[in-house]
């Protein structure tokens, strides 16, 4: 290689700071760019005579962060294939500056050697004058991409890149979503220097407080109130798996995948109603009871020791970039339907080609008047089903005949059982042929039921009775009353 770079870093504050090698470089650096002079140790170079070019108008040039650190980075390269160029950076040259990344990345690319020429990091300055040890968590993060899956809330976390009100606002707006909006953070602007200047603020206010200045930093402390961490996963985590462990609770230590099924059921259709009371406040709630059910089961698998969390994560994750190519791949869908038909032969692929039923698999895990619903839906597919309702009205009449001799004449219990069955099976047909949904629909019945016989309750009530003390036709009447109401 003859073209190079040499990159050297400025240090976290003012001359004082800057090691004895760095300022030799700098001093003797005829070809010498900045990333930004705005830069404490370059105000006091500018007074013994430093040359240098900076990149600041680039800034000015560009709305996204990233274009600028391509044109940086770009112009270097270039430049470098006339004549060898120093790069001098804020800080350390590997850390929190992207230019140096991509510089790394592209110059043996073309034939450019990358020197690494020294230089003292801010984070040396910020543990000092926080006076915290990282080996207690720490994490750095940039405040012009922050996101609030970033945050160990336990660690001790430095962000950086915070260079004005704007980024300050972003940083702000993504904390408060794991934080609360009066928690203190400290805004850090040149650590270990004769300006350093350290504010405590609480989070709303940290965006109002800021000053522009590539110094800066805001440091959050780690989360100490067990309270905070509740909307932390890991901390959903340690909980459940507290409750099953040693000094745990009886109750779920005893709980098996069996024992646990009809909570799961449960759960579920008290969501299903949040749902269709369009009840915010009881759909977090009753989500929340769902997700308990998937985090016992995940926490007796890695009890038993065969499966944790993480792999059942790792599995859902997997199979929704697999079965969504047109979002994580190259594959083009216009509409659901294509959707749907890459979804099925991304199924059909991942069985491995063996010859099943079609029904196999068809609504397994639903409550038995669902999976009659999808069994026939399957069926349907490949023509196995009538044309139009009106024989399948037929058929069900014919059910109820079947239903009432098999009642009168024989009265064996599990012969009507099947018939019962049957009869369903038959509603549920119909039902579909009409597009309704059966479990809706009864939900729906249940529902209204419910509302009926409440105001029957409250009749009885009001007349000072029992419901028990009414006759049936009495109760009726009250019952008539409830749907003239419109209950």
């Amino acid at each position: 290689m003859t073209n190079k770079i040499l990159i050297i870093g400025l240090g976290a504050g003012d001359l004082d700071q800057l090691p004895l090698g760095v300022y030799k470089k700098l001093k003797q650096e005829k070809n010498l760019f900045l990333r930004t002079k705005e830069h404490p140790v370059v105000t006091d170079l500018e007074k013994e005579g430093l040359q240098f070019q900076s990149f600041d108008e680039v800034y000015e040039k560009h709305d996204q962060f990233e274009d600028v650190y391509e044109e940086i980075t770009e112009f270097l390269l270039t430049e470098s294939a006339k004549a060898p160029v120093t790069y001098a950076v804020p800080g350390h040259p590997l850390i929190a500056e992207r230019t140096v990344q991509l510089l790394l990345e592209r110059g043996p690319k073309q034939d450019t050697e990358i020197e690494i020429g020294g230089g003292q990091s801010f984070l040396d300055a910020m543990f000092q004058s926080l006076a915290i040890d990282p080996i207690e968590g720490f994490q750095l993060l940039d405040g012009t991409a922050l996101s609030k899956e970033d945050l160990l809330l336990k660690s001790h976390t430095i962000i950086g890149q915070v260079y004005d009100a704007f980024v300050a606002s972003d940083v702000k707006l993504t904390l408060m979503e794991k934080l609360p909006d009066d928690y203190d953070v400290f805004i850090v602007t040149a650590a270990g220097s004769s300006n350093e200047v350290i504010k405590k603020v609480p989070l709303f206010e940290l965006d109002r407080e800021m000053e522009l200045s590539n110094l800066t930093s805001v440091y959050v402390p780690p989360v100490i109130d067990e309270k905070i961490l509740y909307k932390d996963f890991l901390k959903l985590r340690g909980i459940i798996s507290e409750l099953r462990g040693p000094d745990g609770c009886p109750w779920d230590k005893k709980q098996t995948h069996q024992s646990l099924k009809k909570y799961l059921i449960e759960e579920s259709y008290e969501l299903l109603e949040a749902i269709d009371n369009e009840d915010i406040d009881h759909m977090i709630e009753e989500l929340g009871d769902v997700l308990l059910q998937v985090m016992l089961h995940a926490q007796i698998g890695e009890d038993d020791g065969y499966f944790t969390i993480d792999d059942v994560i790792e599995g859902i994750s997997a199979k929704m970039v697999r079965r969504h190519p047109h979002v994580f791949g190259d594959v083009t869908a216009e509409n659901e339907e294509d959707v749907l038909k890459n979804w099925q032969e991304i199924k059909e692929k991942e069985k491995g080609g063996a010859i099943k039923s079609l029904l196999e698999g068809a609504g397994k895990g639903l409550p038995n008047l669902l999976k009659a619903y999808e069994l026939q839906k399957e069926a349907a597919k490949v023509g196995f089903d009538w044309k139009t309702a009106a024989p399948i009205l037929d058929k069900v009449k014919e059910e109820i005949d079947e239903l009432s001799e098999e009642i009168t004449e024989k009265g064996i219990q599990e012969d009507i059982e099947l018939e019962y069955g049957d009869l369903l099976f038959a509603l549920v047909n119909f039902a579909r042929h009409y597009g309704i949904n059966p479990e809706e629909a009864l939900n729906k019945t249940n529902r209204k039921f419910m509302r009926r016989f409440a105001y029957i309750e409250q009749k009885a009530a009001e007349n000072g009775q029992a419901v028990e003390e009414y006759t049936l036709d009495e109760l009726d009447a009250f019952w008539e009353e409830a749907k003239t109401q419109g209950l």
